[in-house]
């Protein structure tokens, strides 16, 4: 039975949870085929591997919390687009586009965004989900800048460059669905909301840009990639 009082939106929102992680899941799934197909070392196709599991996990923990907030409907799935397609680039290049934009921009990000949902989450479904969320992003996190460090291992200066060349497209896309995303139709969460692990719209974009100072740019120049004059 759903919680007395369940504010507007949460079950729905945790609805698009589920469709999300499955989403997520999908496209794990397809980058690590790639990565078998162009020979990455074991432990990073076996990490991959193991995340493939942690989004189909949070997808349903996802559910769960969905159905105690009273929303019963099945996650609306678009199957032709879940997972990675092939574009005319090599396998390579379509593998490394796919792990910078999906792991080391997106699950960074993920990580201090799903830190901030759970602060005042006191809902024991959601706070749960959040719980095993967080911990796990934090590996897919590394999953990411341990794939793109090898790609600059094997391809040299070239990946750089196509990493470089690539970074304004996935940020421009990135901050669109920051700017468009959050859990309430305004820019305001109720406490009963934060309480479900519900955001306002206008933490998503502040998070989002704290992000870009905290991490991208260190970790992008780390590895010898320029960031910040292109995004």
């Amino acid at each position: 039975m759903p919680h007395v009082s369940v504010p507007a939106h949460v079950g729905e929102e945790w609805l698009r949870r589920v469709e999300a992680e499955y989403t997520s899941s999908a496209i794990t799934a397809s980058l690590v085929q790639w990565m078998i197909r162009l020979g990455a070392p074991p432990e990073l196709i076996r990490e991959g591997l193991r995340i493939v599991d942690d989004e189909l996990e949070h997808a349903s923990l996802s559910a769960r919390v969905a159905a105690e907030a009273g929303c019963e409907d099945p996650p609306q799935l678009v199957q032709e687009s879940l997972g990675l397609h092939r574009t005319e680039a090599p396998l390579w290049l379509d593998a490394l586009w796919a792990a910078v934009e999906s792991f080391c921009l997106g699950e960074t990000v993920a990580v201090p965004l799903f830190v901030a949902m759970r602060a005042d989450c006191t809902v024991e479904a959601a706070r749960a989900a959040l719980d095993r969320i967080v911990r796990d992003e934090v590996r897919h996190r590394d999953f990411g800048w341990a794939t793109l460090d090898w790609f600059i291992q094997t391809r040299g200066d070239e990946a750089r460059r196509q990493v470089e060349r690539a970074l304004p497209g996935m940020m421009q896309r990135l901050r669109t669905n920051y700017g468009q995303g959050g859990d309430a139709p305004s820019s305001k969460t109720s406490t009963s909301q934060a309480q479900w692990g519900l955001l306002p719209i206008s933490r998503y974009a502040e998070i989002l840009e704290r992000c870009v100072v905290r991490d991208y740019v260190p970790r992008f120049e780390a590895l010898g990639i320029d960031f910040t004059t292109r995004c």
